[in-house]
């Protein structure tokens, strides 16, 4: 047997810890400056985000040597699995956070303002206020944008979610392609794929472009404004990066790296994406449907 079977590969100490540190650091406390009108936060961000893009490249380098050395055995593939099922398992609870904030102002905190309820009370937000969802009924005395109409569920959300239900079938026609040695399958499955990711984002932004200028709808339009953000938000950054992702196994796929046997990081970035698309299921029906 060969030492990858008989043993459990630990690689050397490493710089790129200390690395991530220092590139979280820049990131944070720039976005914080940023956000607060500091002159110093957009350069601070710019240096966290080329160390961040430094430590992709070499980190990620490193694991792809090791990998296609035979480094890992059957039970280095294991603890990849289970490192990715427990990222994955983070980042459900990261959105079921906020939607769980979702459901909070809706259903508890806004009615109780509004004076629904035993105990509810009135006229703490501003004199005559009453619940509605989508909340856009905002005073004039505020700083706040009247907005003309809520986002709808019909037009670009609807065709983003044709596309994200789209690239799920294309990446698991990839997969399948994969398992059957059928490379060129393989291939084309990911840049549909890739090719769906970066229409889905093209598609937001136009979105939030159409949002800021013609709805008045920004981060200060109250409740209802900040929430729509955040949650598709930070989905489109999950996007952004699965995109990333799905092009850095779509090249390593060209290069045939990976063999139905061995093909971890096209299965974990698959588990990811779909993650994605389960996400944006739950924000069209709550965010823009309901």
């Amino acid at each position: 047997m060969s030492t990858a079977e008989q043993n459990y590969f630990i690689p050397e100490p490493s710089r790129w810890p200390a690395v991530a540190v220092v590139g979280l650091f820049f990131l944070v406390l720039g976005f914080a400056l940023w956000m607060n009108g500091v002159s110093l936060g957009p350069v601070s961000t710019g240096i966290g985000l080329l160390v961040i893009i430094y430590l992709f490249f070499g980190w990620f380098g490193d694991v792809i040597d090791e990998s296609l050395t035979s480094k890992y055995n059957h039970d280095v593939d294991r603890s990849f699995r289970q490192g990715m099922f427990w990222f994955i398992t983070s980042e459900v609870s990261f959105f079921a956070t906020f939607f769980g904030c979702l459901f909070y102002f809706r259903n508890i905190s806004l009615p109780w303002l509004g004076g629904e309820g035993q105990l509810g009370v009135s006229n703490i937000l501003w004199e005559g206020f009453t619940y509605t969802w989508p909340l856009i009924n905002l005073p004039d005395v505020t700083n706040y944008t009247q907005l003309i109409e809520p986002m709808g569920a019909g037009g670009i959300p609807a065709y983003n979610t044709i596309i994200l239900l789209s690239s799920g079938v294309t990446v698991t026609w990839a997969h399948w392609g994969l398992k059957k040695g059928n490379r060129a399958q393989l291939v084309w499955g990911l840049i549909a794929t890739i090719a769906l990711g970066m229409l889905f984002f093209a598609l937001q932004a136009y979105e939030y472009y159409h949002a800021y200028a013609e709805l008045g709808l920004t981060l200060n339009s109250g409740i209802y404004g900040s929430t729509f953000y955040m949650l598709t938000g930070f989905h489109g950054f999950h996007v952004t990066m699965g995109t990333i992702m799905l092009m850095v196994i779509c090249a390593r796929s060209m290069k045939g790296h990976f063999t139905a046997e061995n093909h971890f990081a096209f299965e974990g970035v698959a588990w990811y994406w779909h993650f994605v698309d389960v996400v944006w299921l739950g924000l069209y029906l709550f965010v823009y449907w309901l």
